[in-house]
């Protein structure tokens, strides 16, 4: 198999989900880093226009959405599994809060001005990302600072009462996805903005799940240039992806046709290309580039959009 190619930056809390999947599965994986900000001509050349962080690409395969990242690793690597038989519908619809309303409940908590001041070396800095992380969420509802936290010490209640169970992970005695997915936002408070860390305290079982979580560790990595991991992309000569689903429209696109795609909300940002797959849990693009050639770029059909391109 080719190499696991992590495309992250440090401080990015999708970003530490991944970065601990892979520790957990003990899978070596190549470290790209990325710009927090826009331009990103490098990232760009590979997806065609996505441009959250992290992203995964083996060979000529991208794939975005940390989500997906867990059940491409998951493929992988079957064990220790992210998705135990007993709970794994339950694990995935926990994910998926924590990914979304979980998430922008503590961002909008840890990035109140007391937060986001100590995130940043300068004001130049801040308004930059200011401006960056505006123009992604153009259109969203966002939560007040006092809304937030409300929330946010509500979901760390509920958080502490699973963890109440005796069990020493969200759903059992090993982690599942959920454990990603719901220790990155409270990651992100702890780690980066410290000086909003107090409200973690009221619920010491989350903080000491919290260790537990840490002490996964982020696995075996080594530094990889963007420029080689584009020449990467471009040597390999055919998709390393395994699509062996059935074709599934819901939309009236037949294969072949050029659609883009992109988010629902956050990063609006459209992949355009041909649509080369699209099976009952991801579409697949496939797109060529003047430096990464030809890429197929996979997204999660759930958070989404698809729309075929219309002729000019």
């Amino acid at each position: 198999m080719s190499d696991i190619i992590l495309h992250h930056y440090a401080t990015s809390p999708f970003s530490e989900k991944v970065r601990l999947v892979l520790g957990y599965k003990k899978l070596p994986w190549k470290s790209v880093i990325v710009p927090a900000i826009m331009p990103k001509p490098d990232v760009q050349a590979l997806t065609g226009g996505y441009r959250k962080t992290p992203f995964l690409q083996i060979g000529s395969d991208v794939y975005c959405d940390s989500a997906l990242i867990c059940d491409v690793l998951e493929h992988i690597q079957p064990a220790p599994t992210l998705y135990p038989e007993s709970h794994k519908g339950m694990a995935r619809v926990l994910a998926q809060w924590a990914d979304t309303t979980l998430f922008w409940a503590a961002m909008a908590y840890n990035l109140q001005p007391k937060g986001a001041m100590t995130m940043f070396d300068s004001l130049d800095t801040a308004k930059a990302f200011g401006a960056d992380r505006g123009a992604m969420s153009v259109g969203m509802t966002r939560l007040r600072p006092g809304d937030a936290a409300a929330a946010y010490k509500s979901y760390l209640r509920r958080i502490a009462g699973m963890l109440d169970s005796g069990h020493d992970f969200l759903m059992g005695d090993t982690p599942c996805v959920a454990d990603f997915a719901t220790h990155h936002p409270l990651w992100f408070t702890r780690s980066r903005v410290p000086v909003m860390a107090g409200i973690l305290e009221a619920t010491p079982q989350v903080l000491r799940w919290m260790d537990r979580m840490e002490a996964l560790g982020h696995g075996s990595s080594e530094k990889m240039s963007a420029t080689d991991a584009i020449a990467l992309c471009a040597a390999s000569t055919r998709a390393t992806a395994h699509i062996g689903e059935t074709f599934q429209d819901e939309h009236g696109i037949p294969l072949g046709s050029q659609v883009t795609i992109s988010s629902e909300t956050f990063g609006p940002e459209a992949t355009t290309g041909e649509l080369f797959a699209a099976t009952r849990t991801r579409y697949t693009l496939k797109r060529v580039d003047d430096r990464a050639g030809t890429v197929h770029v996979h997204f999660p059909r759930i958070g989404y959009v698809l729309k075929a391109v219309q002729p000019a």
